[in-house]
């Protein structure tokens, strides 16, 4: 059965309002209470500022940042919709815990195109979760709720891409449990992987199976725009030129990221998680999106 999720924000909105009230009515009778028995009625008011009140109304954005911060655990393991609470943060890895959503198998989910990696898996959660039949309106509610305009893969693409990392850093306060790679300043090739899943073998899978092809890629595509250059004029022509500038700058960076990675690899770089996450990440920093 499909479901939306403006339908269920709007249950929990109602959830979160009653419960916030609630609350302050207590707070008030306790504080009529205290002023009553001590006589401060000239000097005190029992009204409590929402502000003051230590349970949270609900917040559609921050809400909807939650449901993706959400799906990329389950996409990468941390969490299942088969089970409650955490579902692996390190130890044995119990693989009978995931049947609707099954995590990545290599703990590396790339942000480099809507078709491939995080954002296809993302969406593939959304259809699982609610329904086929209401993807585009709940992506599109998604959407909205990040931001006013554009069009929803697009915006929610974009978000995974500059926005999911950087909310996630100031959650956790500055200790990261999915680490974002990246080629460099030029933000060229871009992935996600869970801390607690990373193993000796991640590095070289990182570099064989998603950083090696997408520098193949990107040397196709500029082959590919160096041959229609030769042949264009005009404003064609311009565009191309800007094209190709762009793709021997992540050429470049994209080399420079390769080395470091094979670096890395050498070194056989481990974490040991009882250093606490910040040790961990200066391990790796060459590699990684700065905090």
């Amino acid at each position: 059965m499909s479901e939306l999720i403006s339908n269920k924000f709007k249950n929990w909105e109602k959830i979160c309002s009653e419960r916030f009230y609630k609350l302050k009515e207590n707070e008030e009778k306790l504080n009529s209470f205290f002023i009553e028995l001590y006589g401060l009625s000239d000097e005190l008011t029992p009204e409590v500022e929402e502000r003051y009140i230590t349970v949270r109304k609900a917040e559609l954005q921050r809400e909807i940042k939650s449901l993706i911060s959400y799906a990329v655990g389950c996409i990468f393991g941390r969490y299942s919709p088969d089970m409650d609470g955490l579902c692996y943060a390190g130890g044995e890895w119990d693989a009978s815990a995931y049947s609707t959503i099954l995590p990545c198998s290599d703990n590396i989910m790339t942000i480099n195109s809507t078709d491939n990696g995080l954002f296809p898996a993302l969406t593939d959660f959304y259809e699982k979760i609610y329904g086929s039949d209401t993807l585009e309106e709940n992506l599109r509610f998604i959407a909205e709720a990040i931001d006013d305009g554009g069009d929803p893969r697009t915006v929610i693409y974009r978000y995974l891409r500059k926005g999911f990392f950087t909310d996630h850093v100031k959650i956790y306060k500055k200790r990261p449990i999915y680490w974002q790679i990246t080629s460099g300043s030029k933000s060229g090739f871009k992935a996600l992987m869970y801390l607690h899943r990373f193993n000796n073998s991640t590095l070289t899978i990182l570099r064989k199976d998603h950083a090696d092809p997408y520098y193949e890629g990107l040397k196709k595509e500029l082959s590919e725009c160096t041959e229609k250059y030769s042949s264009s004029s005009g404003a064609e022509k311009a565009a191309l030129r800007r094209d190709i500038s762009r793709l021997k700058a992540s050429l470049l960076e994209m080399e420079g990221f390769i080395h470091r990675l094979r670096e890395l690899e050498d070194n056989n770089i481990t974490l040991d998680l009882d250093d606490g996450v910040k040790v961990n990440y200066e391990k790796l920093s060459d590699i990684l999106e700065k905090i």
